[in-house]
């Protein structure tokens, strides 16, 4: 019996991935787990960078380099350990000044620690910083 090519092998039709960031921290949260020092993120975007940014920032992540392939672009971050995870909402609420509190509750283990990742007028910034500039705007996602 002739059974047509399997759709994974059709070379012309690629998958298309629907969410680029959610994809890579889910690389990142993976690699974590399995005791990686670093992790290759691909395909890159500008949200992406700006999320791993924050996370560098409270050093969460270590360095990460952007590598141009002249396609999609790919990202190696460099891995410290204190990822225990980090995910993204989906669809991306809208969050005011005074429903953070409330997100940071519901999101992350205590106060003590974690970011929610939110993307402000003012550009994309965790929780704490939007706080300050007294912005709210919509909820990228979280680690801790």
């Amino acid at each position: 019996k002739h059974y047509p090519p399997h759709p994974s092998t059709d070379t012309d039709t690629a998958m298309v991935l629907m969410n680029v960031l959610a994809h890579a921290l889910r690389n990142i949260v993976n690699a974590e787990r399995r005791g990686k020092r670093q992790v290759i993120i691909r395909p890159s975007s500008k949200v992406i960078v700006k999320f791993l940014e924050t996370m560098m920032k409270h050093g969460y992540i270590g360095e990460f380099e952007i590598i141009d392939d002249r396609r999609s672009g790919k990202i190696v971050v460099e891995l410290t350990g204190r990822v225990n995870k980090c995910g993204v909402i989906s669809p991306r609420f809208d969050v005011t000044l005074d429903e953070i509190e409330k997100w940071v509750t519901d999101l992350l283990p205590s106060r003590l620690f974690g970011y929610l990742v939110l993307t402000t007028s003012l550009g994309i910034m965790d929780h704490e910083e939007a706080r300050r500039k007294h912005t709210g705007g919509k909820i990228l996602g979280f680690f801790y």
